[in-house]
């Protein structure tokens, strides 16, 4: 599904927590996948691009960041799952509406409360006398 020649990963210290392994080793991944360039459907393509948001930048790459675990490993294989979440979600089309009518039974309880409510409020006021 995902050409691996479509991504590319780097890796650098992650921030946080962590003592000496977190000053010492590079175990954090960004992750990039060329979207312009992937061999994706072009449907696919188009929810994919609205479901990254604010990962996907101007150049069409969406990147994902993984540094919750202490290897590179755990963090490389964090990350393509989250690609691979993301694409699997995308090439889902969605269900299309189709639009339907109230039933008579739905519209007589709408109208019977709208007449209850009307009776209540004229209920309220008051009756001068002159």
């Amino acid at each position: 599904m995902i050409d691996p020649s479509d991504i590319t990963c780097e890796f650098y210290r992650a921030s946080g927590p962590g003592g000496q392994n977190v000053n010492k080793v590079a175990t954090a991944v960004r992750l990039r996948f060329d979207l312009g360039k992937s061999s994706l459907p072009v449907d696919v393509k188009a929810r994919l691009a609205r479901l990254a948001g604010k990962r996907l930048t101007d150049e069409g790459m969406i990147i994902i960041e993984a540094q919750r675990f202490r290897t590179q490993e755990r963090n490389l294989q964090d990350a393509l799952e989250r690609l691979e979440a993301l694409v699997r979600h995308a090439s889902v089309p969605p269900k299309s509406r189709r639009a339907t009518r109230p039933t008579l039974a739905s519209v007589q309880r709408r109208l019977q409360a709208k007449k209850r409510q009307s009776l209540r409020k004229q209920n309220r006021q008051r009756f001068w006398q002159e």
